[in-house]
C-alpha cells in the first residue's frame, strides 16, 4: 500500500521539515497549475518519470517551464539509451502515484530504491520548492535543503544536474 498524505506529512514531522499545503482543485498538467504560481512563492515544477532501454527508472524534478530535450536527455542522466515516459502501471507500482501526482515526495513510496531521482540544477537554485503532496488536489512547499534531506530520508541521493537549457549551477 502506498504512502498516504497524512503518512508523508508524518515523515516530515519526524525529521522536523516545516511545510505548508495550499488545498486546491485538481490539476493534471503544467498549465492547469500556472494560477497557483500567484499564491505559492518558490519554484513551481514538473516531474518526469523516465525509463530507460535497460529498464532504469529516473524521476526527473525540473521548473515547470523548463524545456527538457527527450532525446538527448539521457546524456545528461545516465541513461543507457534514449528514455520514454514510464507507464501509469509502473509508476503506481514503484512511486505509488497516478500520472498527474507524480512528486519527489513519492521516494518515501520507492523502498526499493528503484528509481534514480534527477533534480535540475536551476530548480535548485530556489530557496523554496512546489510539489503535490502524492495527489494533485494540493501544493506543498518545501525548502530546497529540507527537500534534499527528505529524499535521503528515503534512501536517496539525489543527484543533480544540469538537465534543462536554463540550468545554472547548485552547489548542494
Amino acid at each position: 500500500m502506498p504512502a498516504s498524505r497524512n503518512d508523508l506529512m508524518q515523515r516530515f514531522d519526524a525529521l522536523g521539515i516545516a511545510t505548508s499545503t495550499l488545498e486546491h482543485p485538481p490539476v493534471f498538467t503544467v498549465e492547469e497549475s500556472s494560477g497557483l504560481e500567484r499564491d505559492l512563492p518558490g519554484g513551481h515544477t514538473k516531474n518526469l518519470f523516465l525509463k530507460d532501454k535497460k529498464g532504469g527508472l529516473f524521476l526527473v524534478v525540473t521548473l515547470n517551464d523548463a524545456r527538457v530535450d527527450l532525446k538527448t536527455i539521457h546524456e545528461k542522466i545516465g541513461a543507457h539509451g534514449r528514455v520514454t515516459f514510464g507507464k501509469p502501471e509502473l509508476l503506481m507500482e514503484v512511486l505509488g502515484v497516478k500520472p498527474g501526482s507524480v512528486t519527489p515526495f513519492a521516494l518515501i513510496n520507492d523502498t526499493g530504491q528503484q528509481v534514480t531521482a534527477i533534480f535540475d540544477a536551476a530548480m535548485m537554485a530556489h530557496e523554496v520548492l512546489n510539489y503535490h503532496p502524492l495527489s494533485n488536489d494540493a501544493t506543498t512547499s518545501i525548502a530546497r535543503d529540507d527537500l534534499l534531506r527528505f529524499a535521503r530520508s528515503c534512501g536517496h541521493e539525489p543527484r543533480i544536474v544540469a538537465v534543462t537549457e536554463a540550468a545554472v549551477d547548485a552547489d548542494l
